[in-house]
């Protein structure tokens, strides 16, 4: 089996600048993400993301508390991204999304963090929320392979992605990780201001699942290639996660690995919706695993959650 990462290929074979020169024409009128904002952002207008044609870097890191096939001994090589297409009420990153801090970065600048999270023994190179900066995050490959970048991609997103910019990175990501979060339009439209959410997430993971399929992981359980979905569940919406564990099981694969997340809490504006101004309670979650093993899921994120409920 071949482990090396995908984008190897293909910048051997003159697809990665190809794909890259493409996305970057669509930033002219973009439409990127299913916003569709078709503002010219290489002349600095602004969208919904309320970002131009460069990328910005909240922070970066070595992480330990992604999932267990990405973080192994030595950690996931986290890249925040500033800002978001998504803008959840909730974030739990409010200040990065919604705020937008960070440092505009040059593709050379981003190259040499990635360079250095593999020189720290990262297993992976793990890009949050690049839905918005994909042609950048191209460009930043472009530079970084060259120089030695040999571990695999991980595309670390809300689910809110564009299908044809999903096909475009087709043999370039290795490894896709979306978060399912809402299953019906009137949730999705008050907490993320994206009533289109539910069908575009069910779209973007199938076409996910397809390029990459289910999880495949070395001899030391780190994970080399295919999908990993999240799920935060959300306090009063068992009903939702059902129905997303649901999907996966029957219209992705049973044999997706799944993280049923539990670390919700009031975040951002969240504490003007009453009904998840709260954390969840210890049964909401026990029910949500039951859930899922119910449906047949049996690749659950191993790590035990402990947390107090008031």
């Amino acid at each position: 089996m071949e482990t090396y990462p995908s984008y190897l290929s293909a910048i051997k074979s003159g697809k990665l600048f190809e794909v890259a020169y493409s996305l970057r024409s669509r930033l002219r009128e973009c439409d990127l993400c299913p916003r569709k904002c078709k503002v010219d952002r290489t002349k600095g207008e602004l969208g919904f993301c309320k970002s131009t044609d460069e990328m910005k870097v909240a922070s970066w890191s070595p992480h330990f508390g992604e999932e267990s096939p990405l973080v192994g001994k030595s950690g996931s090589g986290t890249i925040f991204v500033s800002s978001c297409n998504l803008l959840c009420v909730f974030c739990q990153n409010y200040e990065i999304s919604h705020l937008r801090e960070g440092t505009p970065m040059r593709p050379v600048e981003v190259a040499q963090i990635m360079l250095a999270l593999q020189e720290m023994g990262c297993h992976n190179i793990n890009i949050v929320t690049p839905s918005h900066v994909v042609p950048m995050l191209l460009e930043t490959l472009l530079e970084a392979i060259p120089s030695g970048l040999k571990i695999p991609l991980v595309y670390n997103t809300s689910a809110y992605d564009d299908l044809e910019t999903l096909a475009a990175l087709e043999g370039i990501v290795d490894i896709y990780m979306p978060d399912f979060k809402f299953w019906s339009k009137p949730y999705s439209k008050t907490y993320l201001n994206a009533p289109d959410y539910p069908e575009r997430a069910k779209e973007a993971i199938k076409e996910m699942h397809r390029q990459v399929g289910d999880l495949i992981m070395d001899e030391n359980g780190i994970a080399l290639r295919g999908l990993i979905v999240r799920h935060l569940v959300m306090p009063g919406l068992l009903e939702e996660t059902k129905e997303i564990l649901r999907f996966i099981a029957q219209e992705i694969s049973p044999n997706t690995y799944v993280n049923v997340m539990d670390q919700y809490r009031p975040c951002g504006s969240a504490y003007s919706y009453p009904q998840i101004s709260r954390r969840i309670t210890g049964e909401e979650y026990r029910l949500a695993i039951r859930y899922a093993k119910e449906l047949g899921l049996k690749r659950l994120d191993p790590r035990v959650r402990f947390f107090m409920v008031f």
